[in-house]
């Protein structure tokens, strides 16, 4: 079902923003908030799991794992989660598609670079010929239609907008529900891919690793094609900002008071501590020791 709300979501003619989540906790937050997508990005699960960079140390496995404790907070609202080159050829892809179903994930994005892969952000970036990328979304299209799939390529910084318009058009062609066309951030460039591949959905990225980008709105970037603006870093840059003071501020004043905190008992109510007290007081038999 939640692959159904997802492609309802790119089929709707406006701009939907998709925050990141990395956790249950997280996800509540975002759903609190009103969304109506969210986003697993490897990024966050490589910093959150490994203390690690965005340089392909997370796998698959990793993605699923941390996605299946985060879906159940999501009350079915969609999640779209990383899916790096599919580590490996197609037969890898589609096993990793299908992995991703099974924890719950929506859709997931696919990209064309070169296998160990590096940050989209980063100089050196490499891409695979058209028709390697193409044959994992088919792939994926013929055996995990169950899963949306989000084609993105990262040929605009190495090869420019016209090879970043053949490639979105050969992966809408392969099967691919959007495409995300990584590093595109001007609305003239939008709008010419756009044009080229009509009733597509378009993805763009908003992360901070990115740099300063051209202040658009939602309608003229509606008006392009954009469907989904991905926010995938921004909630744990701000969580690792708030916990930095924090605990500089118990280094230097001996309390976290000078620092804004949730409530406690905001806290309590988001993690579901009533209902679960309440679930103990129902089924533990009385006097029993736990």
């Amino acid at each position: 079902m939640t692959a159904t709300a997802l492609r309802a979501i790119l089929a709707s003619g406006r701009v939907t923003h998709v925050p990141g989540v990395y956790d249950p906790v997280t996800a509540a937050l975002a759903v609190a908030a009103g969304h109506r997508a969210v986003h697993l990005s490897g990024a966050a699960v490589s910093a959150i799991m490994l203390g690690r960079p965005d340089l392909g140390f997370v796998h698959a496995t990793q993605i699923a794992d941390r996605a299946s404790t985060l879906v159940p907070a999501l009350g079915g609202i969609p999640l779209i989660a990383d899916a790096d080159t599919g580590y490996g050829n197609p037969l890898h892809a589609v096993w990793t598609a299908l992995s991703y179903a099974r924890a719950g994930i929506a859709g997931l994005h696919l990209e064309d670079q070169v296998s160990p892969k590096r940050c989209g952000h980063l100089a050196g970036k490499e891409v695979i010929p058209i028709g390697e990328a193409a044959a994992k979304i088919t792939a994926l299209a013929d055996q995990a239609p169950q899963i949306v799939v989000i084609a993105r390529t990262d040929a605009y910084s190495i090869l420019g907008l016209d090879e970043t318009i053949v490639r979105c058009r050969a992966y809408a062609e392969a099967g691919a529900d959007a495409v995300f066309p990584e590093g595109v951030d001007s609305l003239a460039d939008l709008a010419r891919i756009g044009a080229a591949i009509p009733g597509v959905p378009i993805v763009v990225n908003r992360s901070e690793a990115g740099g300063e980008r051209p202040a658009l709105t939602d309608a003229e970037l509606a008006a392009a094609g954009v469907r989904l603006v991905l926010h995938p870093v921004s909630a744990l840059l701000a969580a690792m900002r708030a916990a930095s003071l924090t605990y500089r501020a118990i280094a230097d004043h001996g309390t976290a008071e000078p620092v804004d905190r949730m409530p406690w008992a905001a806290f309590t109510a988001l993690v579901g501590q009533d209902e679960a007290l309440d679930l103990d007081a129902r089924y533990v038999p009385k006097g029993l020791q736990t």
